[in-house]
């Protein structure tokens, strides 16, 4: 039977950008415990929560089964001109590190807007009304940003890049995501689709999953698997939270506990030859949970649907 490789990530773990460090569970334990919950590939998280030595690096990847690198997040506020030049630097400094420790899958430079850093993006994540985007200039300002960002990766390194739809951020809506990709280059940035936050932006629970991956589907070149319980994140609309807040009452659950139809998900990528990896994204707080029994739960719940995957 065709199984989907899965992997697993640092933000499973507490390690998300913004967060209290000290709160971190260190990398080296991190990857013990992803691998031994059954996962074989992971994404780098921060610069410098892992080796930043390609040697090094190779080496913690390399005596964990041969854990496979899958990619690195890179927030970058692109609608700010400004802080493109940095973003560029940030963003191929980090694929050279990916690209040198590659092995049987090229990795994706992970690009995102700097999310949660905007508080009114902030306050209205998952309940974003049309009238609040960016403006025309705005959008041609943060489009060409991701476009030069993803042809320096490409020149640089050989990698692709793949932007992230990301809630608390100036790309969460469907209507945002169709922007972006219509004013990029199809042949040097595609789309990470994301479960938990394709329905979360939508702002609603009742979401069409298939519909939206037939919208985008010549862009999405990697899938991260996120659920969302869909009972905190009415809540969160209806009482107004921001992003973390939601985070901090739960609304990223555990998968096959929310509302995200994973079954028909593994069907629409079977039927669309997918042959990449999928990343469980469990985004918790550092300090929330209990990461190790979670990932564990979510690779079970995985196994137990993959027969979609045949």
């Amino acid at each position: 039977m065709k199984t989907l490789p899965v992997g697993n990530a640092p933000c499973s773990w507490g390690t998300l950008e913004h967060q209290d460090t000290s709160k971190q569970v260190p990398y080296d334990r991190m990857l013990d415990e992803l691998v031994e919950t059954g996962y074989t590939g992971t994404e780098l998280g921060d610069w410098g929560y892992m080796p930043i030595d390609p040697d090094a690096l190779k080496n913690e990847l390399a005596k964990r089964n041969h854990l496979v690198m899958l990619g690195a997040f890179v927030p970058v506020a692109l609608k700010n001109p400004a802080a493109h030049e940095t973003g560029l630097a940030t963003a191929v400094k980090t694929a050279r590190l990916i690209a040198a420790v590659a092995t049987n899958q090229s990795p994706f430079l992970v690009l995102s807007d700097d999310n949660g850093t905007d508080p009114a993006r902030t306050h209205l994540a998952g309940r974003v009304p049309a009238s609040v985007g960016l403006s025309k200039d705005e959008w041609k300002t943060f489009a060409d940003g991701a476009d030069r960002i993803a042809q320096a990766v490409y020149d640089e390194t050989g990698l692709r890049t793949v932007f992230h739809h990301h809630c608390a951020g100036y790309v969460e809506t469907p209507e945002e995501i169709a922007t972006l990709l219509d004013l990029t280059d199809p042949e040097r940035l595609g789309l990470v689709f994301d479960t938990g936050h394709y329905y979360h932006g939508t702002g609603r629970e009742d979401v069409d999953l298939v519909a939206a991956l037939d919208r985008f589907k010549e862009r999405i070149w990697y899938i991260h698997l996120k659920d969302i319980d869909p009972k905190i994140a009415h809540r969160s609309r209806e009482e107004a939270w921001d992003y973390f807040t939601g985070m901090r009452h739960g609304v990223y659950c555990e998968l096959g506990k929310g509302c995200v139809d994973f079954p028909a998900l593994l069907r629409w990528l079977a039927a669309h030859d997918y042959k990449g990896y999928a990343l469980v994204e469990q985004d918790v707080l550092p300090g929330m949970g209990t990461p190790k029994e979670s990932a564990q739960r979510n690779r079970d719940y995985l196994r137990s649907i993959e027969g979609n995957f045949a």
